[in-house]
């Protein structure tokens, strides 16, 4: 699994962007994945995930409604739609791939990393 996390960049407050994770090697079909960010000065933290088939989702309290993650296994990439976003959505954003076949909340769930894509909410 090697992970490319694209798609980042500069919105304005109220706006979107969509996220994309794409394993250049194709062999994370079987592995949940999930999307965290790192704001500035603080920690990692969980924002959605997503089981290898697609069924299953979770979100983060603080983006659910909000956000929308999705798999397109034939392509192997995950996807993070970013609708009406805030400020305090500025971040870090990286993808990983689970060690099982459903995603979770727990950083340490994860064993492969993406570089991270930064996004920039501000007017």
């Amino acid at each position: 699994v090697q992970l490319q996390a694209s798609g980042g960049g500069l919105v304005q407050p109220g706006g979107s962007l969509s996220l994309s994770c794409a394993d250049s090697r194709r062999t994370f079909n079987n592995n949940g994945v999930g999307w965290f960010r790192q704001a500035p000065g603080k920690e990692r933290e969980f924002v959605a995930a997503i089981s290898w088939r697609g069924d299953v989702t979770f979100y983060a309290d603080s983006v659910k409604g909000r956000f929308t993650i999705s798999r397109d296994n034939a392509k192997s990439t995950v996807y993070l739609r970013m609708n009406n976003l805030k400020p305090e959505d500025t971040a870090v954003y990286y993808c990983a791939a689970a060690r099982s076949s459903y995603g979770s909340r727990e950083i340490n769930a994860y064993k492969y990393w993406g570089q991270g894509t930064e996004v920039t909410v501000s007017s």
